[in-house]
């Protein structure tokens, strides 16, 4: 019995104290194979995010790096305790967001969140409407650097998957929309009253794709150097649930 307790002790504590250095060295050459070098995923999903789908916990985390689940990746058995530790502990710091000094003040940044009607697209804890991304913990998932350009010029920072469509119709309604969904012959928006369109390509007078475009409106010369500085401050502490 005591030389089990030991046993189960010494587990723990490899659990508990991680290397990332070390398991940097057991990723790039067990794992980035499937997940890249970097983590930013290629026939596998990537893993340089803060929350991750199958992973929520540090726990969950070090389970699927050692038993693997279903067909889509296998277990590391080959891995002791401290090892899937250390490897855990690498993947969590892919998806970290380093600090950056702030100097704006959060609270005065909610106000101007609310005030210049960003939940009207933008939801912040289950509130607001969901138009545009959801913002409930993007601190934990841009850098505030990233989020001040994107509040100044919307349209640099846009995401290679997003597209803003115009589709004109047999009548000559022009609907503006996120793109959804789409196939060959069919394409689904979503207008900015969150309401849900789909057509058939073959029906419409006109499908114009906007590149560079973006619904949300850029703030640069709309907010002084201070008033960006406070919504990037609350911005950039949302970090969802603790």
């Amino acid at each position: 019995m005591c030389r089990w307790l030991v046993l189960l002790a010494v587990a723990c504590s490899a659990v508990s104290q991680t290397d990332t250095a070390a398991g940097r060295k057991i990723f790039e050459s067990q794992c980035a194979l499937c997940h890249g070098q970097t983590g930013g995923g290629g026939r596998g999903p990537a893993l340089n995010r803060p929350k991750l789908e199958k992973a929520p916990d540090d726990e969950a985390l070090r389970r699927v790096i050692s038993n693997g689940f279903d067909r889509e990746m296998p277990g590391a058995w080959q891995l002791n305790p401290r090892e899937v530790a250390n490897v855990a502990g690498y993947v969590r710091s892919l998806g970290a967001i380093p600090p950056e000094p702030l100097t704006g003040d959060s609270m005065r940044g909610a106000r101007i969140f609310s005030t210049k009607g960003c939940s009207g697209c933008h939801i912040v804890a289950g509130k607001g409407e969901g138009f545009g991304p959801e913002l409930s913990d993007i601190g934990a998932r841009r850098s505030a650097s990233w989020l001040r350009q994107t509040v100044r010029r919307p349209a640099d920072s846009l995401p290679d998957t997003f597209q803003y469509i115009a589709a004109v119709t047999a009548s000559g309604e022009t609907v503006r929309g996120i793109r959804v969904n789409e196939d060959t012959f069919t394409i689904q928006l979503k207008d900015a009253r969150n309401r849900f369109h789909s057509f058939r390509k073959a029906e419409l007078k006109e499908l114009r794709r906007l590149p560079h475009e973006t619904p949300m409106p850029a703030y640069e010369g709309q907010l002084n150097a201070a008033e960006l500085e406070d919504l990037v401050a609350y911005l950039a502490g949302l970090r969802g649930k603790s």
